[in-house]
């Protein structure tokens, strides 16, 4: 192969490595996350630890009503909302809306679903300190 053929087929990897790392994943929603707290913790005591697991994160966390949180995360020109809802026994984490994600109702960049998995696992780690 001559340079020219060379420089074809580099320039043709990196393109295929870049699109690839945009590569949409099927959508990652968390579904009924077991909690398991001592008696002498209540749903504030729970709300409050995943209120502290997503301000570490950068989420924002807001109380829609008993039960139901509703966090947001900003990230460059990047942004998603879920819907977390919880009670003594278990939790979820569902997609609510996107900006700049390519939602298509299926998949969503994959940003998004290490967003909603960093969020689980600090929730997790919140709770196991209650």
């Amino acid at each position: 192969m001559n340079s020219k053929s060379n420089y074809i087929v580099l320039i043709a990897s990196a393109l295929l490595l870049i699109l690839a790392g945009c590569v949409a994943n099927p959508l990652l929603n968390i579904e009924n996350a077991p909690i398991q707290i001592s008696a002498k913790h209540n749903s504030t005591d729970i709300k409050k630890a995943i209120m502290r697991a997503g301000a570490g994160l950068g989420w924002i966390i807001k109380e829609k009503k008993p039960g139901h949180l509703v966090g947001s995360i900003f990230l460059r020109k990047h942004s998603a909302t879920v819907d977390i809802k919880y009670t003594n026994k278990a939790y979820s984490i569902t997609y609510k809306d996107s900006e700049n994600l390519n939602y298509d109702g299926t998949n969503i960049h994959k940003n998004y679903n290490g967003w909603v998995r960093n969020l689980n696992s600090r929730i997790q780690a919140e709770l196991s300190m209650l």
